[in-house]
């Protein structure tokens, strides 16, 4: 029987080869935004790799919306060129390229995870003002945002949408925006981080309004063939926090408003959440969102073997998969998966005599 995972996949006008996705993983190693040679070589194998869709970390739709200082940027014009030359490497090997559009909100301005994470100064190379939909700090000793005027709030959808323009420029052809892991668009869904009383805050659908006015910013500008996809944290793992249920009723929203793809992440707004962590831990949330939304949906986390990754495929409890330390460990994961499966791996030329 032919395996579902290396099954393609048609999203608008767009065909992935296999349903293996290069998640988004941010590798804190560019200087003012630019891309550079460790990206085009960490992409571009994921690529030669035989993965379905690249997407680029989470790539700052402004400067004061990096979580470091070494993040990747699409915040000027002038990030374009080195984009475009590792998207057409990436494009030319069959996989098809993209990026998470991001902001980090009230995690922003901080130090390498290598190097501790801890808030930087202005002096140290970090910035002030950090901006959350609420004043309230991720932690103790992390710096204390500030909360979004309304004005700063209209601007985000604008820096959402010239950041899309940039990624068309470039070559993307996959949007993805970031709405998870307690960066800004997630302080605002989650009650935890948002104590506003005005239209952004309160109830369901004042705490969802950015995310829909990001969501049609970036749609505007964004061709009809193009597929759009939207990571969600959907939940906060803690009580009084966002939950699976308002997960689901944003989905639906959202694929109203030419979102083709839902990609179901968890946690992080919170630094004391309780994780359950195990095997495809999350991918409960991927089912539960196709089935009662009827949108596509990716689903991520500790999904490690052949098997187990083409039966989410072929049970339906998503339509992709979305991969991360995994393919750190093994860029080639996909042709090891395919041989497991009995599938003809997606070999590069070049490689053809080592299988």
């Amino acid at each position: 029987m032919a395996s579902s995972l290396f099954s393609p996949i048609h999203l608008r006008g767009v065909t992935l080869r296999n349903r293996i996705v290069v998640s988004p993983m941010c590798e804190y190693s560019s200087r003012d935004g630019f891309a550079n040679d460790w990206h085009l070589v960490h992409l571009g194998s994921r690529a030669v790799g035989g993965a379905g869709a690249v997407l680029t970390e989470a790539s700052a739709v402004t400067a004061a919306g990096r979580i470091s200082p070494a993040d990747l940027g699409i915040y000027s014009d002038e990030h374009v060129e080195p984009l475009a030359r590792i998207f057409q490497f990436i494009e030319g090997h069959g996989a098809v390229p993209g990026m998470q559009l991001a902001h980090a909100g009230r995690k922003a301005s901080v130090a390498e995870p290598w190097t501790g994470g801890r808030s930087l100064s202005p002096a140290e190379g970090g910035w002030e003002p950090i901006w959350a939909p609420s004043a309230i700090p991720f932690r103790e000793g992390s710096q204390v945002p500030r909360a979004m005027p309304v004005s700063e709030i209209e601007g985000l959808a604008r820096a959402f949408a010239a950041a899309a323009r940039r990624l068309l420029a470039a070559g993307g052809q996959i949007a993805e925006i970031h709405a998870a892991h307690g960066y800004l668009l997630h302080e605002f869904l989650s009650p935890l981080s948002n104590h506003r009383d005005d239209a952004y805050g309160g109830s369901f659908d004042n705490r969802t309004r950015i995310v829909r006015e990001v969501v049609d910013a970036v749609r505007a500008v964004w061709p009809e063939r193009l597929p759009l996809w939207v990571r969600i944290s959907a939940t906060d793992w803690t009580e009084g926090g966002w939950t699976i249920d308002e997960s689901v009723a944003l989905a639906a929203q959202l694929g109203a408003r030419g979102v083709d793809l839902i990609d179901c992440s968890s946690g992080g707004n919170v630094p004391t959440a309780a994780i359950p962590l195990g095997p495809g831990y999350q991918v409960a949330f991927a089912e539960r969102i196709r089935r009662e939304t009827g949108i596509a949906t990716g689903a991520v986390g500790l999904i490690t073997q052949p098997l187990q990754a083409d039966a989410i495929v072929r049970d339906g409890q998503a339509d992709v998969v979305i991969l991360a330390r995994e393919l750190l460990r093994q860029p080639y994961w996909p042709l090891h998966a395919a041989t497991a499966l009995g599938e003809p791996p997606p070999v590069p030329v070049q490689y053809l005599r080592a299988f």
